[in-house]
């Protein structure tokens, strides 16, 4: 996985979801937009990605929840550790927050696309 991770830049397309269809996983945009994976197989491993514009707004409630400083690297770790989780990010928040456990079993990459924080994260495949 570390390796997939390292490399995340190559395996993301940002588009208009029509043009994604075929990803193995997406992330919808606020403005329209689609961020899709396209890595290899993982065998034995279960991927998620989430994506948001790093210039949009924080909405005040959740600024004033969770803080301002780092919010899409946060919300995007979260709501990606959710999706690996299958746990409702409402669920997560009151466990976590907006921060991700250190006991998990999920690894990810927070990283910068263009005008997106994107993170990507991996997690086995429950038995």
């Amino acid at each position: 996985m570390p390796g997939l991770l390292a490399a995340a830049e190559r395996h993301l397309r940002v588009g208009p979801p029509a043009a994604l269809t075929d990803a193995v996983t997406r992330s919808y945009l606020d403005d329209g937009r689609c961020v899709g994976w396209y890595g290899p197989p993982a065998p034995g491993w279960r991927v998620a990605i989430d994506a948001e514009r790093a210039d949009a707004p924080v909405p005040p409630a959740l600024a004033r929840r969770f803080g301002a400083g780092d919010f899409w690297a946060r919300w995007t770790r979260a709501e990606c550790c959710c999706k690996l989780a299958d746990v409702p990010v409402v669920a997560w928040w009151r466990r976590y927050g907006l921060g991700t456990p250190s006991d998990g079993a999920a690894i990810w990459r927070t990283l910068r696309l263009a005008d997106l924080v994107v993170t990507v994260g991996f997690a086995p495949v429950p038995a």
